[in-house]
C-alpha cells in the first residue's frame, strides 16, 4: 500500500521520523531514496532522535555506514551514493547489518535495490512546490 505525505518545511519532516522511530523493532530497514537535498539525511536524523539517539548525525557519504549507539535500537546509517557495486556492501558486512539487532536506514537505495530486503520500509522524497516543501512517498 502506497502512502503519500506533504511536509510543509523541515519541523514535520522530523515530527514524522520521529514518529517513524517509535514503530521501528530489531532488524527493520528504511530505505530512501530522492534527489540530492530532498531530505534523506535530515529524516535519519529525525530517526535517530526519535530512537534516543543525541549526538550529531551526518551523511556518511565517505564511510558508507555509520553506526550510533545509545538510543532504544542501534542505528546503522548507510549512504550508497559512492557505492560502484555490491561487493562493496559485501566487503563492508551490510548482509550483518541488514538481519542484526539495529534499525539501518539507506540512503540512494534505489541505487542498489537488490540488496534491500522484501520487507523494508521504502520512502521517496522529493521536492513539492515551495523551497521547504516535500514530498514523501511511503511503500
Amino acid at each position: 500500500m502506497k502512502k503519500t505525505l506533504l511536509f510543509k518545511n523541515e519541523k514535520e519532516t522530523q515530527s514524522f521520523g520521529r514518529e517513524l522511530a517509535a514503530s521501528l523493532k530489531p532488524g527493520d530497514v528504511v530505505a530512501l531514496s530522492g534527489d540530492l537535498g530532498t531530505g534523506k539525511t535530515a529524516l535519519t536524523r529525525a530517526v535517530a532522535r526519535g530512537l534516543g539517539i543525541d549526538c550529531p548525525v551526518t551523511s556518511p557519504t565517505f564511510t558508507i555506514v555509520q553506526e550510533y549507539e545509545g538510543g532504544r535500537l542501534p542505528l546503522y546509517h548507510f549512504d550508497i551514493y559512492r557505492v560502484h557495486d555490491e561487493e562493496e556492501l559485501f566487503e563492508i558486512g551490510i548482509y550483518d547489518y541488514l538481519h542484526g539487532d539495529g534499525v539501518c536506514v539507506i540512503e540512494w537505495a534505489d541505487l542498489a535495490p537488490e540488496i534491500i530486503p522484501d520487507k523494508a520500509i521504502r520512502i521517496g522524497l522529493s521536492y513539492g512546490e515551495s523551497e521547504e516543501e516535500r514530498i514523501c512517498e511511503i511503500c
